[in-house]
């Protein structure tokens, strides 16, 4: 591995390397926000908030909340410590455009470091004989996850565009899942880190069918939506037969800017430093990778504790004006 080296000599040193780090201004506690429960963003952002919390011998945990576009502006304002979002909510939060708090440019929230990418993918039951995205019947009852979540803003628009006739439903990964069993629902559109916890579940109590998005489908988003091409490997679900074809976007943790750079610099270390420790939290973290710093994009402005890792540990090449406070 790569960075093993470095990851090694991290944990060799990280118990005194964090004793003596200048903790002035740290928080006695903090917290994470994720989403809802039963999806990626929850059993990611919670893990890693405990993680840190150990090493760091503080209080923190993750918190429920609406998704990326909430977090967002829980971060903004300080309300929670950190936070996780999606590249394009992000943007949009940062324009003002986010339907959360419409004209609140959400500039003091920082990229903190890159997480996953999160693939759009529709489920159904077996037995509903759905097997494409042209099969969903005209008025199918689709649940889109949370108010206001990456999968919420994003996938009806995608299914408007494909000319699926829908009844939109929201609610957490965990209900809809509920709903789909008892034929609440016919569909759940994801958008989340994969493995999804809700549908691993789904597939031990029942036949599902996980459907994929046919190349023109494919090409057909990526033109209209801030999305790129992803295969769901095979091994992923115990249903899936073969890779299915997606889209994705990425995904970043993100930290109030006001945050001490000390703090945030050695809360990126833990994370970044031992890939397999966040592999063991969440399979999505195999992507959570010093590597994939670029994929920020200049969208959010970095955390100058978490610019300052990522230059001096990845070579990253992260411009002044990109960096909170230039």
């Amino acid at each position: 591995m790569k960075y093993s080296a470095f990851a090694l000599a991290s944990l060799l040193v990280s118990t005194a390397a964090f004793a003596e780090e200048d903790r002035t201004g740290w928080p006695d506690s903090f917290t994470v926000a994720t989403a809802s429960q039963g999806g990626t963003y929850f059993a990611y952002g919670s893990g890693w908030a405990n993680l840190v919390a150990e090493e760091l011998g503080l209080t923190g945990g993750g918190e429920v909340t609406g998704g990326p576009g909430q977090n967002m502006a829980l971060v903004h304002t300080g309300d929670t410590q950190f936070g996780m979002t999606t590249m394009g909510p992000a943007a949009e939060a940062i324009r003002g455009e986010s339907p959360i708090a419409p004209g609140l440019q959400m500039t003091n929230a920082c990229a903190m470091f890159p997480m996953y990418q999160t693939p759009f993918s529709v489920t159904a039951l077996s037995s509903s004989g759905i097997t494409a995205i042209s099969e969903i019947p005209d008025g199918a009852r689709i649940g889109f996850g949370p108010a206001g979540s990456t999968s919420d803003t994003y996938f009806p628009r995608m299914m408007e565009t494909l000319g699926v006739d829908f009844e939109r439903r929201n609610g957490s990964w965990s209900d809809l899942g509920g709903q789909l069993q008892d034929g609440l629902i016919d569909v759940i559109a994801f958008a989340a880190g994969v493995p999804v916890p809700a549908v691993s579940q789904l597939e031990v109590q029942t036949d599902v069918n996980i459907i994929e998005f046919t190349e023109d489908e494919q090409s057909t988003i990526m033109e209209a939506f801030p999305v790129a091409s992803f295969e769901i490997a095979a091994d992923t679900y115990t249903t899936l037969e073969n890779d299915a074809r997606s889209v994705s976007m990425w995904n970043f943790a993100i930290a109030n800017c006001d945050l001490p750079e000390s703090f945030v610099h050695a809360v990126v270390d833990i994370i970044m430093s031992d890939n397999d420790r966040m592999v063991n939290i969440h399979r999505a973290a195999r992507s959570t990778v010093p590597e994939n710093w670029d994929k920020n994009g200049g969208v959010i402005a970095w955390h100058p504790g978490a610019a300052r890792w990522f230059i001096e540990n990845a070579g990253a090449d992260i411009p002044a004006d990109q960096i909170h406070g230039g």
